[in-house]
């Protein structure tokens, strides 16, 4: 069964089980500073599961592009990917556990076909916080899963929350027999010896955990599901890894070809990496020397690394570019509509990286003849780990050119120096991930409405080319970037700042409207329209002044906002502004 048929299985399951389909959201998200990509099928419906009410109703389903970049180090063994593919599917206060169990089952046995005697499924033990899971094990037991293939865990397994804060609570994981030997009489979905694999995970949303550690009942429970593609791709296949399914094959095989050496892990980062960063680039990433930019550009560098340990020409680049979106357009329309666009920006970095490797080499010159003056045969792990961080230069080659000018290496040190980067980069990932969506209250919700303001004034005074390119919104502050060619004058600011704070004034009401997308379109209500709506949308208005599709959620009047004061006009990347402004 290929990757398309099981995605298109899940959704025509759930639509027929009474769920919506909802296109996925962006890669990038919209409105959220708690993390730089998309990571989860819910972080787009954070909202809606703290109460808001969804356009499409109770009961959603979806397939969710999801970008993580925790285990990045690790990509090139047979399983860490960083983009992948999300199905969910989402009871909004609609039903609950039981039905949530037996439509789980139904698929995996009924729709894919697995024998339900290699199904073990894992539940909540419980704790102070929640009780012992019995009601879901009971359904696993009423829908066919014998009694001994069901284990109990505590939180560490199956409890779930996105980061510091939100919407929370217990879950219930299902795993797949593999086959292979147990690893001793214990053994059970619990262990890392590989032979349970777990495939999907559904989570019952009924807490809320607050940043100081309380939780308590949400006002409606919820479920959230998670069942990533390409593993269930890989098992359903019998394949050994996801590299060897239909989604990378092709472009693996191509390198293959095209490389002087055989190096199986290098051929996995090159393809693995050129996937996920031509997705980042389709749905709006740009490289940069900051958050989700440095992302972006780390997998184009690391991914041009191993060409060259390859030994594979840089210019087959665009040739393997092409052969992805070929390989991949029928699940993802949108790298066939910027296969332009991709090819320009990762041959761009490509070209920047392999400056960043010659200056690189220098520097390493530098350091041998440093060394040969003090008569030393060893070039120390500080030097190597300076070379990495401040030149991008890879230790592997530092220790090729090493070998060939006589020298040893101490990777002791850099080994250390490097874990430690590493951790720091890691904790800055999780620190991005505290708050955002979930960090709903009265002044994130100020700043959502002033965005709002913000972009019309701008459309007002630049022209209506001034058209959203993302958002940003912490209870401090708002960031807003907008598509203009050119630096605002400083009337031009004063301009947009006066329009805003007129409309405050005015204390107009905003109210939300449901319509179908084409209503949306024809009542003159601005959005993306692309492929990022379902069939019905949220129409905010505000008053006589803006109408904008948006999830909300928004102030009743624009009085409640204060004053609107822009702090900076600055540039975001080629003909993209952005704007940061607070409400004072």
């Amino acid at each position: 069964m290929k990757a398309i048929e099981i995605r298109n299985k899940y959704l025509n399951f759930f639509k027929a089980h009474g769920h919506h389909v909802i296109p996925s959201a962006p890669l990038i998200p919209e409105n959220d500073p708690s993390v730089l990509f998309t990571t989860a099928g819910m972080q787009p419906l954070v909202p809606y599961l703290l109460g808001e009410k969804h356009p499409e109703g109770t009961r959603l389903t979806d397939y969710q592009k999801c970008l993580r970049t925790n285990d990045i180090d690790e990509v090139g063994d047979n399983r860490h990917l960083t983009f992948f593919e999300m199905l969910g599917n989402w009871s909004l206060g609609d039903y609950f556990k039981e039905e949530a169990i037996s439509m789980s089952y139904e698929f995996l046995t009924k729709e894919l076909g697995i024998d339900p005697s290699k199904l073990s499924v894992t539940c909540f033990a419980g704790d102070e916080d929640a009780p012992r899971d019995d009601v879901a094990a009971n359904a696993w037991q009423k829908a066919g899963i014998s009694k001994e293939r069901i284990y109990f865990y505590g939180k560490g397994d199956n409890w779930w929350i996105a980061g510091d804060e939100g919407p929370c609570g217990p879950d219930t994981e299902m795993f797949l027999d593999t086959g292979k030997p147990a690893c001793g009489p214990d053994c059970q979905p619990s262990c890392n010896c590989g032979k349970y694999v777990e495939i999907w995970n559904n989570v019952f949303m009924e807490y809320y955990k607050t940043k100081d550690g309380n939780i308590s009942k949400l006002k409606q429970q919820n479920v959230d599901t998670g069942l990533g593609l390409e593993r269930m791709t890989m098992l359903l296949q019998g394949k050994e890894t996801p590299f060897d399914t239909e989604l990378f094959a092709p472009v693996m095989e191509k390198l293959k070809q095209l490389a002087k050496v055989e190096h199986i892990e290098s051929r996995r980062i090159v393809a693995e990496h050129l996937r996920a960063s031509m997705m980042v680039i389709a749905d709006g990433g740009r490289p940069s020397n900051i958050d989700r930019g440095y992302v972006l550009r780390r997998l184009i560098r690391r991914m041009t690394r191993h060409l060259n340990k390859l030994q594979i020409d840089l210019n087959e680049l665009e040739g393997l570019i092409d052969l992805y979106v070929d390989t991949l357009k029928g699940m993802y329309q949108e790298l066939e509509e910027k296969r332009n666009i991709i090819k320009e920006v990762i041959v761009a970095e490509k070209d920047k990286f392999v400056k960043t490797l010659s200056h690189g080499e220098k520097e390493f010159d530098k350091v041998v003849a440093k060394a040969k003056l003090e008569n030393k045969n060893v070039i120390d792990g500080y030097t190597i780990f300076k070379l990495y961080e401040t030149y991008g230069f890879p230790p592997e080659i530092t220790s090729d050119l090493a070998k060939e000018q006589g020298f040893k290496i101490d990777l002791s040190e850099f080994d250390k120096l490097f874990k430690e980067h590493q951790e720091k980069s890691r904790l800055g990932s999780e620190q991005k991930f505290k708050g955002g969506l979930a960090e709903q209250n009265e002044q994130t919700t100020k700043y959502h409405t002033a965005t709002h303001l913000l972009h019309k004034a701008l459309q007002i005074v630049l022209g209506e080319h001034a058209k959203q390119n993302g958002s940003n919104i912490t209870t401090e502050r708002l960031r807003f970037d907008f598509t203009h060619p050119e630096k605002m004058t400083p009337e031009q600011i004063k301009q947009v700042e006066d329009i805003v704070n007129e409309q405050i004034k005015r204390d107009l009401p905003v109210t939300c409207e449901e319509m179908t997308l084409e209503e949306a379109k024809a009542s003159g209500a601005m959005g993306l329209f692309e492929n990022k709506y379902g069939d019905k949308v949220k129409v905010y208005t505000i008053g006589d002044f803006s109408k904008e599709i948006c999830g909300g959620p928004h102030v009743t009047h624009t009085g409640e906002l204060g004053h609107f004061k822009i702090k900076k006009e600055e540039s975001s990347s080629a003909g993209v502004r952005r704007i940061k402004a607070i409400l004072e």
